[in-house]
């Protein structure tokens, strides 16, 4: 039994190289949310989150704007400190469960907003979660399985020597540096699609975007070669982020995509409509991914009965204890799972290469797969980067698009556990928490 006698929480903005661009609308910076726990024996975990309002809630980002939604999630944050002061558990999974429902009715009043998305309480909690993990894995075992439950080991049935680095081909990102990203090796791209060209909203707009930036990739992407896929040919993953209306808009992109050549690359469409909207895909002709829909197991089982084809799993946005749950469940069915990023920070991307790490590789892959765009999209990724626990290890980097995980990586399960000196230095000793 852990009890929790000490919170802390502060806040650090990390600004983006330039806008990124998804969901219709643009990010400038990151708001990353720094939290301390320490057990009554004086044990201390450290988790280090990444805000996204415009992911995890669109309509919050649209109301409040960047920066006033971004205070929303990261009040969430200290709500929940202040329901863990004192609190008792025995495994991370349970403290969560017990702290979602209140933070999420919380969210639900101090944003106005009757159903705000699960997704936006389980973003405030990440932090809070990966530090309950630090606190519950001192003095316990040596990897990170030997951690996990035994009701949810089933899921880890891997340990990858080679995970793909998939990098994100946002809205602006330029010919020549799609170029660049398959010179380097990388051969899965993740495409963000659902653009507001005009920014009115226009579906129709949205489409012929979409195709013309489809074609236009994929043009590019065609004089490059893999031996990683198991046809040979660079991959595509597709994130619509629910901005399609309906699976007839979705299908004509998809005609489009096998007119120019393009369907058979596409491993993955990921959550082309939005949550509410409960259509059956059994009939779409490639495999979907849900993402914002999943917040737990049912959620899980809901997606996967609409005949969707894989699961996005999320630590980094939606918390480790909520992604294995979802990650068992997956695997009871038959569905492969694969982990998506949230533009993490250095040691929160390595939280998530973590689970990836477990994971079996989707169908059409040889090795598994993790998305990692933080250092596209940072402007301070190599300062970020030193204040991992593991700085310059060799699995912290990807060598021609492809992370190596040796012993030691799965030794220090990923070092995303571990304290680092810089941010319990910042949190605790001269650290200015309103930068």
């Amino acid at each position: 039994m852990i009890r929790i006698s000490e919170t802390e929480h502060g806040i650090m903005k990390e600004p983006l190289l330039s806008p990124f661009g998804f969901k219709g609308d643009y990010l400038t910076e990151l708001w990353q949310s720094v939290v301390g726990l320490r057990a009554q024996d004086g044990t201390l975990g450290i988790g280090v989150g990444v805000q996204s309002v415009l992911w995890s809630d669109p309509r919050v980002f649209m109301h409040y704007g960047e920066a006033t939604g971004n205070r929303h999630m990261a009040d969430l944050t200290q709500y929940a400190l202040k329901l863990a002061s004192d609190a008792k558990f025995h495994t991370p999974l349970e403290l969560i469960d017990r702290l979602f429902p209140d933070v999420y009715e919380y969210g639900r009043k101090s944003t106005g907003i009757s159903d705000l998305r699960a997704t936006f309480a389980l973003n405030a909690l990440v932090a809070v979660d990966q530090a309950a993990w630090g606190l519950y894995s001192r003095g316990k075992g040596k990897s990170f399985e030997e951690l996990v439950p035994d009701e949810y080991r089933p899921a880890l049935s891997e340990r990858q020597q080679e995970l793909a680095n998939i990098p994100v081909v946002g809205y602006g990102l330029s010919e020549e540096s799609i170029e660049q990203i398959l010179r380097e090796g990388y051969f899965l791209l993740k495409i963000k699609i659902g653009a507001d060209p005009d920014r009115d909203g226009d579906q129709d707009k949205m489409l012929a975007w979409d195709q013309q930036r489809l074609s236009h990739i994929h043009d590019i992407a065609s004089r490059y070669e893999t031996t990683y896929t198991r046809n040979g040919k660079i991959a595509y993953y597709l994130d619509a982020n629910g901005r399609y209306d309906g699976k007839e808009r979705m299908l004509r992109f998809l005609e489009h995509a096998d007119r120019i050549g393009a369907l058979e690359r596409i491993v993955l469409v990921e959550e082309p409509f939005d949550e509410a909207d409960e259509i059956d895909v059994s009939d779409v002709p490639v495999r979907l991914a849900a993402d914002e829909s999943v917040h737990d197991e049912r959620n899980a089982r809901i997606r996967i009965d609409m005949g969707y084809g894989a699961i996005a799993l999320k630590p980094v946005a939606k918390t480790m204890s909520v992604s294995l749950k979802v990650a068992k469940h997956a695997r009871d069915r038959g569905i492969p799972c694969f982990c998506a990023d949230l533009t993490a920070n250095p040691v929160l991307a390595d939280w998530n290469k973590t689970l990836a790490s477990y994971l079996s590789p989707l169908p059409e892959l040889k090795i598994g797969a993790i998305e990692m765009n933080g250092r596209q999209n940072y402007r301070d990724w190599d300062r970020m980067k030193s204040w991992h626990p593991n700085a310059g290890a060799s699995w912290t980097e990807s060598h021609e698009g492809i992370f190596r995980l040796d012993e030691s990586f799965y030794a220090a399960k990923g070092g995303a556990l571990e304290i680092s000196p810089y941010y319990e230095k910042w949190l605790y000793g001269k650290g200015d928490q309103s930068e």
